[in-house]
This record gives C-alpha cells, sequence and structure tokens, in this order.
C-alpha cells in the first residue's frame, strides 16, 4: 500500500519547563517511552502537542530531538496548521527538510475554504510531498477548523498525488469512518483511514474499516495490547480491556484542560518532569487532580 502511517501513532506532547522553555530531555524520555511501548509511529505538532503555541525555531528543534531518539524505527509524523497554502507550504518544507515521513495537514481555517478551495489546497500539498519524498494526511477535524469535509470530497482528496491518508474526527467518527473507508476500497484500495478523538472509539472505528489511531501520548503501553488482541481476533477481550481504558481517555478530552491532563499523567508515570501548559492551555486545579487521582489509582498507575 501506498500510505506509511498506520497502526497505533500518539501525538507526543511537548514538554515545557516551569519557565516555559522547552524541556528537550523531557521529550527524549517520552520519545524512548513510546518505543519501549510498542509504537507504530510517532507524530508530532498535533493539537495534544500544542502545536499552536510553538514557534518555528522550537518546532525544528523538537523534530530534531524526536528523529534522533526514533532513528528509523518508526515513522514519523509532523502537523501541519497554517492558515493558507503559502503559510501551509512553508511548515510542510520545514517538516520534509527536517526529516519527517509524512505530514498531517489540517485545511486553512481562519478563511473557511469551500470543497473546491480544499482540492486545491490539498493538490498543492500533495504536489510538495511528491517531490520531497514524504507524504499528506488529511486531518478532518471541524471541532477545531470549523471546515466541514463529507465522505465524497474526502474521496476526491484521496485521488490526489501524494495524498495518502485521513485521520477522521468528525464526530460521529465511526459512520464517518466505515463510508470513507467502503468509498476508498472500491478505488484502489491504497488510502488508508485512521481515526483521532483520543481512541475514544478506536474499536468500532476498526470495525468500520480504520486501519490505525492517533491518540495523545500518556498510554500507549495500554492501548498497544487492546488493539493486538482486537487484530488477533479476541474482540471480548480487548472491549473489556478498554473499558477499563475509558475513563481516563475521556477525561483527556475536555476542551481547555485536556494538554494539562496528558502531563498531569506522565509527571505522575514518571515520564516528564512538569506539567507546564502555554496559554490558552490551561492548568487543572486541585479537585481536577484529585478526580483524575481515582482514575489513575482505578488503573494502578
Amino acid at each position: 500500500m501506498s500510505h506509511t502511517v498506520h497502526g497505533l501513532v500518539p501525538i507526543l506532547a511537548t514538554p515545557f519547563l516551569p519557565d516555559g522553555a522547552l524541556d528537550r530531555p523531557g521529550l527524549r524520555r517520552l520519545v524512548e517511552f513510546q518505543l519501549a511501548s510498542g509504537v507504530d509511529g510517532v507524530a508530532v505538532f498535533g493539537m495534544a502537542s500544542e502545536g499552536f503555541a510553538l514557534t518555528l525555531e522550537e518546532r525544528q528543534k523538537i523534530l530534531r530531538d524526536v528523529l534522533a531518539v526514533v532513528g528509523t524505527a518508526v515513522p514519523v509524523v509532523a502537523g501541519v496548521n497554517g492558515t493558507s497554502s503559502v503559510t501551509a507550504l512553508e511548515q510542510a518544507r520545514e517538516a520534509a527538510s527536517g526529516g519527517a515521513d509524512a505530514l498531517m495537514v489540517l485545511p486553512p481555517f481562519m478563511v473557511k475554504p469551500g470543497p473546491d478551495q480544499l482540492v486545491e489546497f490539498y493538490g498543492h500539498l500533495g504536489e510538495f510531498a511528491a517531490a520531497a519524498g514524504t507524504e499528506v494526511m488529511v486531518q478532518d477535524a471541524p471541532g477545531v477548523t470549523g471546515v466541514a469535509m463529507s465522505p465524497a470530497l474526502i474521496v476526491e482528496l484521496s485521488k490526489l498525488d501524494g495524498v495518502t491518508s485521513v485521520k477522521v474526527e468528525a464526530p460521529p467518527t465511526v459512520p464517518k469512518v466505515g463510508a470513507v473507508a467502503d468509498a476508498v476500497a472500491n478505488e484502489d484500495g491504497g488510502f488508508a483511514v485512521l481515526g483521532g478523538q483520543n481512541a475514544q472509539f478506536v474499536l468500532d472505528e476498526y470495525a468500520r474499516g480504520s486501519i490505525g489511531t492517533m491518540p495523545a501520548c500518556e498510554f500507549p503501553d495500554l492501548l498497544g495490547p487492546i488493539l493486538a488482541d482486537w487484530r488477533a481476533g479476541r474482540r471480548a477481550e480487548a472491549r473489556e480491556a478498554f473499558a477499563r481504558l475509558l475513563p481516563l481517555i475521556v477525561h483527556g478530552l475536555q476542551q481547555g484542560i485536556a494538554w494539562a491532563v496528558h502531563k498531569e499523567v506522565l509527571v505522575r508515570r514518571g515520564i516528564i518532569e512538569h506539567t507546564t501548559v502555554r496559554l490558552p492551555a490551561k492548568t487543572l486545579d486541585a479537585g481536577g487532580r484529585a478526580l483524575l487521582d481515582d482514575i489513575l489509582t482505578a488503573l494502578r498507575l
């Protein structure tokens, strides 16, 4: 198949020091934790990475540090969130020249594009990716962008050079995953459908044709065995284990504090040292931390 990204591909948090600077040793430990958990790839600059709050220089350092740990072990996906073709291409060039294997590209969203403009936008990005030896993943995330993409439009995008996959984050995700997966299977079968939304509906998405999921990064060692059970046909066992994990998954979907939840868990697990987030992300208050304690205690983390 022509796509690179599949399986469990966590979106890496970006660790910060208490003063807000990058915590580069913490980032390296975080990547090592992903690899030790048996992930199929890692992603940077996504929503769960606080990608919206990173400078160009920081993005370069982060990608360099991640690749230094990963090497060629798994693919590295870099998020692109430019608000025009020009700015998206600038980010894409930086990521490709830095060694990213795939580009997870949000549509432009400050000025809402129509379907024809989305075809043109992803066409430009796909042409660049094909020439640069990387590939484009369409990020269908209307909750963030306000840009809706129909299954029929995603099928049209799948025909563009260099566009090899889609990450469906448009609720309800399961029927849309099914609709897109069925439609592209009738084309050439070389276009991948993955899920996001912190893997909230990952098993149902897999049942409808998804071949991967891109959640936050604090529980890959718990989610990986669940997905392995599912792929091996042990669906009852997978659903039972997933039900135990679901409260933590849902806790990390709360608007405004999701980033703080991810980092609180990573700190409790001894992977990073600080829970610092950047404005406009919010920190957890004492009550929120106590509720998270209950969930982690139940999971014996």
